[in-house]
């Protein structure tokens, strides 16, 4: 079961690799549009996970992510102004049409989904190694995910963080840095990066918070 459910994971991501690869390439707007779905799909998971269905509060937090994902190429502090209005649209909207969980928190669902997206808008801008920047994140948060998966389920071992997620593993937390620091690797000798030590601690950076995100 666990090689099942571990190539499963691994052919999923060779599915969706190649329209998100693609779609960060080109850039805006298509890779605009395509957070502007992610938020939407983020906004059903977190209201669904604050005890909530589909409704007010989560358009909304879908509608102002979206404004702020388009305003921050040419307009950053309306993008903020966005996230702050929504933070409280978000909010009155949780309370005035009695959702069934804290509207606080349907609130922070907003920062939550927005500043990421918004985040990955400013690297893909980034001058002209925007996508080079962007790959190789994409790459070191799939690694990381892939392989601390994997190697968690089949090595197993000491628990990372029993009292926060029951099933994250020491070998799993490794694993997944090393084959986080091993396809951002692949991705500096396809663009011929002569600074490894560098791409590699910062890799390492990036999966342990990846990793600390997904306890």
């Amino acid at each position: 079961m666990t090689w099942s459910n571990l190539q499963l994971r691994i052919l999923s991501g060779l599915v969706l690799a190649p329209p998100v690869l693609a779609v960060a390439y080109f850039g805006s707007p298509w890779f605009n549009i395509f957070l502007c779905v992610l938020a939407a799909l983020l906004a059903w998971e977190w209201e669904r996970m604050c005890g909530n269905t589909f409704g007010v509060p989560m358009v909304k937090i879908a509608l102002w992510s979206t404004i702020a994902i388009f305003m921050m190429p040419d307009r950053p502090q309306f993008a903020g102004a966005a996230i702050a209005l929504g933070l409280v649209s978000v909010w009155w909207s949780a309370n005035r049409f009695n959702a069934k969980g804290d509207p606080k928190w349907s609130a922070l669902g907003l920062l939550y989904i927005a500043v990421p997206c918004i985040s990955l808008v400013i690297v893909r801008g980034g001058g002209i190694q925007g996508p080079e920047t962007l790959l190789w994140l994409l790459a070191v948060v799939w690694g990381t995910d892939i392989g601390a998966y994997g190697f968690g389920r089949i090595i197993g071992g000491p628990l990372l963080a029993p009292r926060i997620s029951p099933r994250k593993t020491w070998a799993g937390f490794f694993g997944g840095i090393l084959s986080a620091v091993g396809l951002a690797c692949a991705v500096g000798l396809l663009y011929e990066i002569s600074n490894f030590v560098m791409l590699a601690g910062v890799s390492v950076g990036v999966s342990i918070i990846s990793q600390m995100g997904d306890l």
